[in-house]
């Protein structure tokens, strides 16, 4: 299985710290934020990557990362023209996927877990997908799983009312359909090519499976607040592993 991080789009969210950088750039605690996504990936026993950024800033995730040996793996790059959304972003990884399985990360985020047991419970399974879920306090920011007996039945993209708060986070296991779903998107109403329509493809086929993460999960990209919390909890576990 291939690698694939998604480190375009704009980091309005966290304006003014990127007015002259990539969000996924910015310190997360001790290292860079597209660090942690990258080891989630080597961890998971993923080594050939590729890193997909927007135009202004590609040069300097090259000169950050380089050729990837530093961290064991091998890394490709490609530029996101324009903040198209995510779906977009990953079209642009089809040539490197060789249509093999996938894992696709947001660069923002970072995880606690070591999902190696899951990615490799995901080489096994037939055909499909698998997403990741965790519970947050603020539903309405994120695209969330409604479940029934255990089954992923729909994922509701910021829901308005209460539906739950198991989030899927940014973190996607996906099988050689994934390319040709993409080509049937439509934009949504923000003009973007929605990740959640990706999933809800697999949620509709019946071939979405799901694992809910037990650690922490940090969004690093989605405010200021929320960048401060990955790095603490970064910061506290480093802290832990020392003592």
């Amino acid at each position: 299985m291939k690698g694939i991080i998604l480190a375009g789009g704009n980091g309005t969210r966290l304006s003014p710290l990127t007015k002259v950088t990539n969000k996924h750039l910015l310190p997360v605690y001790d290292r860079p934020m597209i660090y942690y996504p990258i080891q989630t990936l080597v961890d998971a026993g993923i080594t050939e990557i590729m890193i997909v950024s927007g135009k202004g800033h590609a040069g300097h995730f090259l000169e950050l990362l380089r050729s990837g040996s530093e961290f064991g793996a091998h890394f490709s790059y490609g530029v996101q023209e324009e903040a198209g959304g995510i779906a977009q972003a990953l079209s642009l990884c089809e040539d490197f996927s060789d249509h093999k399985k996938v894992m696709v990360i947001l660069g923002d985020n970072i995880l606690e877990d070591n999902i190696r047991a899951a990615a490799q419970a995901f080489e096994k399974q037939d055909r499909g997908a698998k997403v990741f879920l965790h519970s947050v306090e603020h539903p309405q920011h994120y695209g969330i799983a409604l479940l029934e007996h255990n089954k992923l039945t729909k994922i509701v993209e910021k829901p308005k009312e209460n539906l739950g708060n198991l989030a899927v986070t940014g973190v996607y296991m996906y099988d050689s359909q994934v390319w040709d779903v993409v080509k049937t998107l439509k934009p949504s109403g923000r003009g973007e090519l929605e990740i959640t329509d990706v999933n809800n493809f697999y949620v509709q086929q019946g071939t979405m499976t799901h694992e809910v993460l037990n650690g922490w999960w940090g969004d690093g990209g989605e405010s200021v607040d929320s960048l401060l919390e990955a790095a603490n909890l970064v910061a506290a576990k480093r802290r832990q592993q020392k003592s």
